[in-house]
C-alpha cells in the first residue's frame, strides 16, 4: 500500500510539474537566469520531498508548487513590462573584455577568474584570447565573444585587406524606453535620437520594440507587434 501511495504521489507530482512548466514557459538550463534557477530547484525539491515523506501533507505540497509557479509567471510578466524589474530579477550583461583588454575588475564582480574566461573561450572555439575583441557575460551567466575583425571567418586578413573594428552595437531603445546612459556612451543625447527617428517616420518612441546603433551610427529599428523585417538606416 505504501508503494502504491508513493507511485500515486509521484505521478501526480509529475503532472503538476508538467503543467507548471507549460505555464512558466520552456527554457533550456543554459537560458535560466538566477531567479528561474532558484524557483526550479525549490519546486523540484518540494515535489520530491512530498512524494516520499508522509509527514508532509501532499495537497499542501501541491499548493506550494502552484504558488511558486504562479509567482514565477507573475515575475516573468513583470520583467517583460518593466526594464527596471528585468534588471533587478534577471541582471544585466557585463563586459569582461573590451578592445582586446581583460577587465579584471569586472571579472571580480562576476565571480570568475582568468582561467574561467579562458575555458569559456575554448568552449566557444577560441583558443587564442588575443584574437578576441570583446567578451560579454550575459545575464544567464554565459559568455559571448566577438572576434577582432581580421580574425573573422570571412578571412579579410588572408586577403591583406585593411578592416576596421566592428565594435559593440548599442541598444538605444528597449521596449519603448530610451536608454539615456547608452546614448551618453556613444556621445549623443535624446534629442539626436528623436531627430534621427523622426526622419524615418517614427514620432512615438513607445511604439518601438528595439533600436540598435552600430559604430558607424547606423540605426536598426524594430517596431512593436509586427513581423516585418527590421528597418536599417544611415544618417
Amino acid at each position: 500500500m505504501g508503494y502504491l501511495m508513493i507511485l500515486g504521489k509521484g505521478l501526480t507530482s509529475i503532472v503538476v510539474l508538467f503543467l507548471i512548466t507549460e505555464l512558466m514557459g520552456k527554457k533550456q538550463v543554459g537560458q535560466l537566469n538566477l531567479f528561474d534557477y532558484i524557483i526550479g530547484i525549490t519546486i523540484g525539491s518540494t515535489a520530491a520531498e512530498m512524494t516520499v515523506n508522509n509527514e508532509i501533507n501532499f495537497f499542501e505540497g501541491i499548493l506550494s508548487i502552484v504558488i511558486y509557479g504562479v509567482i514565477a509567471v507573475l515575475i516573468s510578466l513583470l520583467t517583460i513590462k518593466s526594464i527596471r524589474a528585468r534588471r533587478f530579477f534577471t541582471g544585466t550583461p557585463r563586459l569582461l573584455m573590451e578592445k582586446g583588454k581583460i577587465l579584471s575588475t569586472n571579472l571580480l564582480k562576476s565571480k570568475i577568474d582568468v582561467n574561467d574566461l579562458l575555458q569559456e573561450a575554448r568552449n566557444n572555439g577560441y583558443f587564442d584570447l588575443s584574437e578576441v575583441e570583446y567578451a560579454l557575460m550575459e545575464a544567464n551567466g554565459r559568455i559571448s565573444f566577438l572576434l577582432k575583425s581580421k580574425y573573422n571567418p570571412a578571412t579579410p586578413n588572408d586577403m591583406k585587406l585593411k578592416v576596421s573594428s566592428k565594435g559593440l552595437t548599442s541598444n538605444l531603445v528597449i521596449d519603448g524606453v530610451i536608454m539615456k546612459e547608452n546614448l551618453k556612451e556613444i556621445g549623443h543625447d535624446e534629442k539626436w535620437l528623436r531627430t534621427r527617428l523622426e526622419k524615418e517616420g517614427y514620432q512615438d518612441v513607445s511604439n518601438l520594440l528595439l533600436v540598435l546603433c552600430d559604430t558607424k551610427e547606423k540605426l536598426t529599428i524594430y517596431e512593436k507587434e509586427t513581423t516585418y523585417v527590421p528597418k536599417t538606416t544611415l544618417e
